[in-house]
C-alpha cells in the first residue's frame, strides 16, 4: 500500500504530516511513501533525509494524490485537488469537519473514506492520536511568550537596590490543554497567575500548577461528557463578566483560550471590560480564528486600545512548525496504525472501533 502527502500552502500552514521519524514507522509496516518534491525543506528537512530511508518524491501532485491508497495531510486540501482523489482511498487529516461539513460529506458520498482527527474520542486509548491535545499544548505555551514579547515589563518579581520591579499577573481564560500550558508557561516565569473556566473540574488542575482559580459564585459544572466545556446560560454569563470587569483591574496579561468545538468562540471580554486593564496590559487571544474571546479581536492583527494591546493569529502554530509537525505526525501515525490491519496489509474499518466511528464523515 502507498501512503502519500503533498505540501501545505505554506501562507497559511507550514507544519507537515508526515516526518523522517514516523517516515521510518510507515516504511517499517510495509507502505511505500511518496512525497512532493521539498516536502519538509522549509523547515530544514531536506529530502535526501527521507530518501535515505526509501522515500520517493514526486512534482506532481495527480500522482501523489491519485496514486496513493492514503493520504495524510495537516488541513484540508482545496476542491481542485480533492478532485484527483478516486474510489476507495483513504483521507486522514485536521479537516475542519465543522466548517466544511458538506464538502466532506459529498466526498464521502464518492466512496473515500475519510477521517477527520479532530473528532477523536476523549478516550484513553485515543491519546496518542490526539492532536488537538497536542497541538493546543504548544499553543498555549507559545501564546504565553507571545504576549510576553508584547509586555513592556519584566515578568518575574524583581528586588534591586534601586527598588522591587513587582511580577506580571496572568490571568488565563479557559482552562482546557491549552490554558493549562499557559498556567505552567507563565508561571515557570515569574507570574502571579490566576484562572478561570466554566468546568468546576479545571480548579485542581489550575490549583495544582500555582494558579488561583476564580469561579463564579454558584456556578454550575458545564462540561460534556466529552470533557469539552458547553454554552452558558445568560446568567452565568452575566456573573462571570462582573468577575472578570472587577479582577482586569489588576491583572497585566490575559490569554483567552476559550473553545466550544464547532461554535463560534463565546464573547467573553467585552468592550467596556477592556478600559478596566491598564495601559501596557496585554491580551492574547487563541480563539481569534472563531471570532475571538473579546470584542475587539482581529486575526493577523494587533488592536490598540488605551494602550491594551490585543493579539490574535489565524496558526500560532506557523511559529512553532518543527515541533508542532514532530507531534502532529506522531498523532497521525498512532492513528493509521490503529487502523491497519497488519496481517492482511489493509486498511481495516471497524466501526465497532470508537476511535474509527466518531472519526469517520459517514
Amino acid at each position: 500500500m502507498r501512503i502519500g502527502s503533498v505540501l501545505e500552502n505554506q501562507q497559511n500552514e507550514k507544519r507537515i504530516a508526515v516526518t523522517p521519524e514516523t517516515a521510518k514507522k510507515y516504511i517499517s509496516l510495509g507502505f511505500d511513501l511518496i512525497l512532493s518534491k521539498n516536502y519538509g525543506s522549509h523547515l530544514g528537512i531536506y529530502d535526501e533525509e527521507y530518501l535515505d530511508l526509501g522515500v520517493k518524491f514526486s512534482s506532481d501532485e495527480k500522482e501523489i494524490l491519485n496514486g496513493s491508497d492514503i493520504i495524510l495531510q495537516v488541513a484540508m486540501l482545496p476542491e481542485d485537488k480533492c478532485s484527483l482523489f478516486r474510489e476507495s482511498q483513504t483521507f486522514i487529516g485536521a479537516l475542519n469537519p465543522y466548517s466544511n461539513k458538506d464538502y466532506l460529506e459529498n466526498l464521502a458520498k464518492k466512496k473515500i473514506n475519510i477521517f477527520s482527527l479532530e473528532l477523536l474520542p476523549r478516550i484513553t486509548r485515543a491519546q496518542s492520536m490526539d492532536i488537538l491535545s497536542s497541538q493546543a499544548n504548544l499553543a498555549g505555551y507559545k501564546a504565553v511568550i507571545e504576549s510576553f514579547a508584547n509586555f513592556q515589563k519584566a515578568i518575574p518579581m524583581m528586588m534591586t537596590a534601586a527598588g522591587t520591579v513587582p511580577a506580571a499577573k496572568v490571568l488565563v481564560i479557559g482552562a482546557g490543554v491549552a490554558g493549562l500550558q499557559a498556567i505552567a508557561t507563565a508561571k515557570r516565569m515569574g507570574a502571579i497567575v490566576f484562572a478561570t473556566d466554566v468546568r468546576t473540574a479545571s480548579k485542581e488542575q489550575v490549583e495544582s500548577l500555582g494558579g488561583k482559580f476564580l469561579s463564579v459564585e454558584g456556578s454550575e459544572n458545564l462540561e460534556t461528557e466529552g470533557g469539552y466545556a458547553k454554552e452558558a446560560s445568560e446568567d452565568f454569563k452575566t456573573r462571570q463578566e462582573d468577575l472578570l470587569s472587577e479582577t482586569l483591574k489588576k491583572i497585566d496579561i490575559v490569554i483567552c483560550t476559550a473553545l466550544i468545538p464547532g461554535k463560534k468562540a463565546p464573547l467573553i471580554i467585552k468592550d467596556n471590560m477592556i478600559s478596566n486593564l491598564q495601559p501596557g496590559s496585554v491580551i492574547y487571544d487563541l480563539a481569534a480564528i472563531q471570532g475571538g474571546n473579546t470584542a475587539l479581536t482581529e486575526v493577523d492583527n494587533i488592536i490598540e486600545k488605551n494602550g491594551v494591546k490585543i493579539m490574535g493569529e489565524s496558526n500560532i502554530l506557523n511559529k512553532l512548525p518543527i515541533s508542532a509537525s514532530t507531534l502532529y505526525a506522531k498523532n497521525i501515525f498512532n492513528f493509521v496504525d490503529n487502523l491497519f490491519d497488519k496481517e492482511n496489509k489493509k486498511i481495516n474499518i471497524n466501526l465497532d472501533d470508537e476511535i474509527i466511528n466518531k472519526t469517520i464523515i459517514k
